[in-house]
C-alpha cells in the first residue's frame, strides 16, 4: 500500500496547485466562477466519506478501491472534453466524490491489515505521501513555469494516469480479513445487529472535535501565506520556504513521533502537549506582526515548526481514536463518518483562516485558546474508552456431529 500512496500523492501534487489556474487559463473561467466550482464540487465530495464507509462493510475492499480509483480517473479525464461550466462542475464533483470515498476506504484497508501496528503504519504512510506530494509539486512548478495550455493539460493527464496506476496496483493487493459479524448467545452464535455511528453520541462528538483540531491544515496552507503578505514585514518568498520546512519535518519526524502514540492510552496522553503546541504556534503568529523583518521571520519560523509538530501529533491521535472508538463489525461506517471531519475542515477551514487574517493578532490568540480547549474536551471525552478489541475473521462453521448408533448392551429393558 505504500507504493500506492506514493503514486497517488504524486498525482495529487501535480494537480492540486494547478487546478485553479487550469480552469482560468485553459477553460477560460473567471476567478469567481472557479471559486464557486471548487467550493461546490468539494461540498459534493463530503458525501463520499459516509457513503463509501457504509458500502465498505458489505463488499470486498480491494474491488471497491479499484472502482473508486476508476471513478477518480474518469472525473479527471472528463475535464478534457468540455469548457461548459455546468459540465466542468459535474465532472469535478464526480472526482471529488471519488477522492473522499477512496480516502476512507484506503484508511479502512490499512486498519484491517496492520491491526495493532496501525499508528506506526500511518506515520510511515504520511511520510511517503509527503514525499509523493513534494515530487508532484516540483513537477507542477516546472510545468507552471512554462505556462502554456499544453503544460496545464499535461498535469491533468498525469493526475488521471496516477489513478489508473493506483487501480492497477490495488488489483495486486490481497483482501484483508473482514471483521466478525457474529456475537455469542445462549444457543450458539447469531448475526450481530448492525451498529450505526449516527446513534453513537461519543463518536459524533469526537468527529466534531476532530474537525476543529484539523484547522492546522488551513492555518498553514491559507492563513500563514496571507498573514505574511498582509500583516507582517517578512518577505513574501518566506511562504513557500515554510511549506518546504513543513514537508521536511513531516518526512523526518513523523515516524519517530508515532512511537509515543502506539497505544490508545499513549495517544490519549498526547492531547496535552498538542494543546500546548497549538497555543505556542498561534502566539508566535500574533507576535510576528509586531516587529521588523527579522523578528517577523523568526516568529513565523517558530509558528511553522510548532504548527507542524501539532499536525504530526494530531495525526497520531486522530488515526488511533478514529479506529479504536469504532466497533469492529462497523468500522467502515464509523470511519466514513469520521471522514466528515476532514471534509468539513476543507470547506470551513479556509474561511476561518482568512477571517483570522482579517481580524488581526487577537484572532490568532482566540483560535489558539479554542484549539487548546478542544484538546482538553477531547481528552475528557475519550478518557473512559479503552481500545476497541481488534477485529477477527469470521469463524468457519464447525461440521455437524454425527451421532453414533447406540450399543445394544447399553439399552435398558422396560
Amino acid at each position: 500500500m505504500l507504493w500506492i500512496a506514493l503514486v497517488d500523492k504524486t498525482g495529487t501534487g501535480l494537480w492540486a496547485g494547478a487546478a485553479a489556474l487550469y480552469f482560468t487559463t485553459v477553460s477560460g473561467l473567471g476567478i469567481a466562477e472557479v471559486g464557486l466550482l471548487l467550493s461546490l464540487s468539494g461540498a459534493v465530495g463530503i458525501a463520499g466519506s459516509p457513503l463509501a464507509g457504509r458500502i465498505a462493510d458489505r463488499v470486498p475492499l480491494t474491488r471497491l478501491l479499484v472502482a473508486l480509483q476508476l471513478v477518480r480517473a474518469l472525473g479527471a479525464l472528463a475535464l478534457f472534453t468540455t469548457d461548459a461550466y455546468g459540465l466542468l462542475l459535474l465532472y469535478a464533483a464526480v472526482g471529488s466524490l471519488g477522492d473522499r470515498a477512496a480516502n476512507v476506504v484506503t484508511k479502512l484497508y490499512a486498519a484491517r491489515v496492520t491491526g495493532p501496528d496501525r499508528v506506526r503504519y500511518q506515520a510511515v504512510n504520511r511520510t511517503v505521501s509527503n514525499i509523493g506530494f513534494s515530487l508532484g509539486g516540483l513537477a507542477a512548478a516546472a510545468a507552471l513555469a512554462v505556462g502554456t495550455a499544453a503544460a496545464y493539460r499535461s498535469l491533468l493527464l498525469g493526475d488521471a494516469l496516477s489513478y489508473l496506476a493506483v487501480a492497477a496496483l490495488t488489483l495486486r493487493c490481497g483482501e484483508p480479513p473482514a471483521p466478525s459479524r457474529v456475537v455469542a448467545s445462549s444457543d450458539g452464535v447469531v448475526p450481530a445487529a448492525p451498529t450505526s455511528p449516527w446513534r453513537d453520541r461519543t463518536y459524533l462528538l469526537y468527529t466534531a472535535s476532530d474537525a476543529v483540531l484539523s484547522l492546522h491544515d488551513s492555518v498553514f496552507r491559507v492563513g500563514i501565506p496571507l498573514w505574511i503578505v498582509h500583516a507582517t514585514a517578512a518577505p513574501e518568498e518566506l511562504a513557500p520556504l515554510l511549506m518546504v520546512l513543513n514537508s521536511g519535518l513531516v518526512v523526518f519526524c513523523q515516524v519517530p513521533l508515532a512511537r509515543f502514540g502506539a497505544t490508545t492510552a499513549a495517544a490519549r496522553n498526547l492531547l496535552r502537549p498538542l494543546a500546548g503546541t497549538f497555543l505556542v504556534s498561534t502566539l508566535a503568529l500574533a507576535a510576528s506582526a509586531a516587529g521588523g523583518p527579522w523578528a517577523a521571520v523568526t516568529a513565523l519560523t517558530v509558528a511553522a515548526v510548532t504548527l507542524t509538530l501539532a499536525e504530526m501529533l494530531h495525526s497520531v491521535v486522530s488515526w488511533e481514536f478514529s479506529v479504536a472508538l469504532a466497533p469492529g463489525e462497523a468500522q467502515g461506517a464509523y470511519l466514513g463518518v469520521h471522514g466528515l471531519a476532514q471534509s468539513a475542515q476543507r470547506s470551513g477551514g479556509p474561511l476561518a483562516a482568512t477571517a483570522a487574517v482579517a481580524a488581526g493578532p487577537a484572532a490568532w490568540l482566540a483560535m489558539g485558546v479554542l484549539l487548546a480547549a478542544t484538546c482538553w474536551g477531547q481528552l475528557r471525552l475519550v478518557r473512559d474508552h479503552p481500545a476497541t478489541p481488534e477485529p477477527v475473521a469470521e469463524p468457519k462453521p464447525e461440521p455437524e456431529p454425527v451421532a453414533e448408533p447406540a450399543s445394544p448392551t447399553r439399552i435398558r429393558r422396560p
